[in-house]
């Protein structure tokens, strides 16, 4: 049974600009395990890489229906990609909604990066 749906899309020139101006965005946006991999890019794709975490997260809180701020942070759930690069969701420092499956998936243009989540239970 599908409990929630969550869908974003951001500009990744307005992410390039905030982590321009502000490095520490990235530690705001992405977990320790999420950073290693993002130190590892090269500067462009460094952009598609938060701007696509940034999208999924969002998306992730819309489905668990509750939005970023106070029942959920971007420090709370992680979006790592397994060694085919299929993005997961894995919690972090919150109680994983039980017996929920989630489904991930992100993509980029040159001017957007957007990601759906769908949570799903039995």
């Amino acid at each position: 049974m599908i409990r929630g749906i969550g869908l974003d899309i951001v500009d990744t020139d307005r992410i390039r600009t905030l982590y321009g101006r502000k490095p520490a965005f990235a530690r705001r946006i992405l977990t320790a395990g999420e950073l290693d991999r993002f130190e590892t890019l090269s500067p462009g794709r460094r952009t598609e890489y938060l701007a696509g975490r940034f999208a999924a997260k969002e998306a992730l809180a819309k489905a668990l229906g509750c939005g970023i701020g106070k029942e959920l942070s971007f420090q709370d759930a992680a979006i790592l990609s397994d060694e085919r690069g299929k993005p997961s969701v894995i919690f972090t420092s919150r109680e994983k909604p039980k017996n929920g499956i989630f489904h991930v998936s992100i993509t980029h243009t040159k001017t957007a990066a957007a990601a759906q989540v769908i949570w799903e239970t039995e």
